[in-house]
């Protein structure tokens, strides 16, 4: 079990810090970029969810303190940035290779989409960290 754990717990590392790394970034820039890095970041974002989902069969299941209830909204603000991302993101990333008329319209939203991310992507990582301690 330890092996499965370090693994899964490496791979949540690296792929949450790509997705929100990405994300913080591609707010920042008001989403420029934004059409070259989605698909890779829906890809880290998956990654992300599943070895979370793993970590919390491993150590944390039967049980459901402070900590656990600290991951669940975490997990939650995950779940709905990744949402956010290939619902709102991948509409205007479609629009953008379709070339849309309103090219200006479909930037907004991709960096409206990336800027509400990174903030759930932010209240996951502090999350995580409150949990450690809670």
């Amino acid at each position: 079990m330890q092996t499965v754990l370090i693994i899964a717990l490496s791979f949540h590392i690296l792929s949450s810090v790509f997705w929100a790394g990405s994300s913080f970034t591609l707010a920042r820039t008001g989403g420029l970029g934004g059409e070259k890095l989605l698909a890779p970041q829906i890809g880290a974002a998956t990654v992300a969810i599943v070895t979370g989902a793993t970590l919390w069969q491993l150590v944390h299941e039967g049980s459901f303190a402070l900590g656990e209830k600290l991951l669940a909204l975490g997990a939650v603000a995950a779940l709905a940035a990744a949402a956010i991302q290939i619902i709102v993101g991948g509409g205007a990333v479609r629009r953008l290779r379709n070339g849309a008329a309103d090219e200006a319209g479909a930037r907004a939203r991709l960096a409206i989409a990336q800027r509400i991310a990174a903030a759930l992507l932010a209240i996951t990582a502090l999350c995580m960290g409150a949990a450690r301690y809670a």
